[in-house]
């Protein structure tokens, strides 16, 4: 994925969130993460991305 494409990916996920509202944010995103951990296929590297995002969470 380029740089230009992930901007597009990211702006859409935002303004989604926004769309949707505070309140509900948290339930898209869980349903995002798990489409995507399906869609990523590996256990292993789901992991490790959730570890890396929790990671960030703090800081």
């Amino acid at each position: 994925m380029t740089e230009a494409e992930l901007d597009v990916v990211y702006t859409r996920l935002c303004k989604t969130m926004t769309q949707l509202g505070e309140g509900n944010a948290p339930l898209f995103l869980a349903r995002f993460a798990l489409l995507a951990i399906e869609k990523i296929g590996d256990a292993d590297v789901s992991l490790g991305l959730i570890d890396a995002a929790g990671d960030g969470a703090g800081s």
